[in-house]
């Protein structure tokens, strides 16, 4: 398994990610491999706060085309993040 300084690969900065962390969930893109269990004790080293749940999507490849030309858009996997309401992190 990896370690955990590097399961949290960075924060999911969409506008949908955004308006969820004023509800107190915040996104990441995580390894491939990550647990729901090890993502949570990687978010607890990084930012000591302690999740109320963790939920895990795994985003699959997709094949695109981009000016005429065929390509795949890379898949990934990110973790939604819940902590108690009023607790709230600086992330940049």
């Amino acid at each position: 398994m990896n370690s955990l300084s590097n399961i949290l690969v960075r924060p999911h900065i969409t506008e949908k990610a955004t308006d969820s962390s004023e509800k107190s969930v915040y996104v990441f893109e995580v390894t491939p491999s990550a647990t729901k269990h090890s993502v949570a004790k990687a978010f607890v080293e990084k930012y000591k706060v302690t999740p109320i749940k963790v939920s895990t999507v795994t985003i699959p490849a997709k094949k695109v085309i981009v000016r005429g030309k065929r390509g795949i858009k890379s898949g990934y996997k990110k973790a939604y993040i819940y902590v108690a309401k009023g607790q709230k992190l600086e992330i940049i």
